[in-house]
């Protein structure tokens, strides 16, 4: 795809320590609050790429070579990979085998099961990542058109494989038992927990902060670091604080 010049990386707004990386750029699940956030960024890409301008699923090439050197890197951090084709998701995988040294690559994806196929390649510094808003299915249609938290949950504990991580961001209303035993049954390495970072434009349902301390006192106790992001001033006990 012919492009004028711009950066292949940026920091990133999701994740302490990391740079996104973008060889593949763009998303078909509509989450809501994705809108005024990752989809209105792309809108500055008009006089770069039509394609990321409208937020469709696509590939960049040219930037398979030119990884970040930032602790972590958010591989394709602004889209979703399981859009991507599994013939061009191999290269960037092959891409980040080749790097070596001691960053660690975040692979993200709403619908995690598009990463079984590459599992047995995957060297030991990549990190699987999924989201997990809530353990709550009813009513998620309104949100996202990604796979249910249920299927997600389903799908991202299957994978067999030793290095995860949750992200519960931004933080919707759950049940505190239920999806406390979902992340400890994930056993992720850590967990990012934070609120939506656009409730003037994007309302959600959201969890009491007594709910909230319960369900981080939950995971805390079984060994689980919870890494705090935009919580509101709310003091969650056991919690690392990363970002405001």
């Amino acid at each position: 795809m012919s492009e004028r010049p711009e950066a292949t990386k940026s920091k990133s707004h999701m994740y302490a320590d990391a740079e996104t990386w973008n060889p593949f750029k763009g998303c078909k699940f509509g989450c809501t609050y994705c809108i005024p956030s990752f989809q209105l960024q792309a809108k500055r890409q008009k006089q770069n790429c039509m394609s990321c301008y409208w937020y469709e699923p696509h590939e960049h090439p040219d930037r398979l070579a030119k990884i970040p050197s930032s602790e972590i890197v958010f591989v394709c951090g602004n889209g979703d990979i399981s859009f991507c084709k599994p013939s061009y998701l191999r290269r960037i995988i092959e891409a980040v085998a080749s790097r070596g040294g001691n960053q660690s690559f975040y692979l993200q994806s709403k619908e995690p099961s598009c990463l079984k196929p590459f599992l047995k390649m995957l060297p030991k510094t990549v990190i699987l990542v999924t989201t997990l808003e809530t353990n709550r299915d009813e009513g998620y249609g309104k949100i996202s058109k990604a796979p249910k938290p249920s299927q997600r949950f389903n799908q991202f504990v299957s994978l067999e494989y030793p290095r995860k991580v949750v992200t519960i961001e931004p933080v919707m209303d759950f049940d505190v038992e239920e999806f406390a035993n979902w992340i400890i049954e994930i056993q992720p390495e850590y967990v990012w927990l934070g609120f939506n970072s656009r409730d003037k434009q994007v309302h959600l349902p959201e969890p009491s902060p007594d709910k909230l301390r319960e369900f981080v006192g939950i995971l805390t106790r079984h060994g689980i670091e919870v890494r705090g992001k935009k919580l509101r001033g709310i003091e969650l006990p056991g919690a690392k604080r990363y970002q405001d």
